[in-house]
């Protein structure tokens, strides 16, 4: 088997597509996170904190007094981002309890379908046949209708 049919069969299994589309709509979805995090939750926490933007806050390692990161960042001083920091933390753990709820509600269709899928038990028997006349009778006879045979308890 040549390796371009070997990579074009691997590439058309519908695993693959189906990774690659994840791959592409996690990181779409990675960014509207990212986006809710930094444009729309962290300006009303920072404001009933006192005004504070959560991506200016950083410690200085050089020494030197700057107003924001970016002066610090064009000074060429060395920062340490804690703000930055806060605001990956709290993306990170929207992003992951987002995921979660998903593939929670995921494996419960899953295992939803799989159960209605599921073959349905055999129904207990209600006939038994008799050993001696070969009739089929009810499953609780203790003798047979046809040939009044005693029959063992089932």
């Amino acid at each position: 088997m040549s390796i371009a049919k070997e990579f074009r069969d691997f590439a058309i299994r519908g695993n693959v597509i189906d990774l690659a589309v994840g791959v592409i709509i996690g990181g779409v979805f990675g960014k509207i996170v990212t986006s809710a995090v930094n444009d729309v939750l962290m300006p009303p926490v920072g404001a009933l904190v006192g005004r504070v933007n959560f991506s200016d806050l950083f410690i200085s390692l050089s020494g030197g007094d700057f107003k924001s990161l970016a002066d610090a960042k064009a000074a060429g001083a060395a920062t340490i981002n804690y703000g930055l920091f806060m605001n990956t933390v709290i993306d990170f753990t929207i992003t992951a309890f987002v995921m979660f709820m998903i593939i929670k509600q995921f494996n419960r269709v899953k295992t939803e379908l799989a159960r209605k899928e599921a073959p349905a038990a055999p129904a207990a028997p209600t006939e038994k046949e008799c050993p001696h006349c070969f009739s089929k009778i009810h499953i609780k006879a203790t003798r047979c209708p046809h040939c009044t045979s005693e029959m063992k308890a089932a």
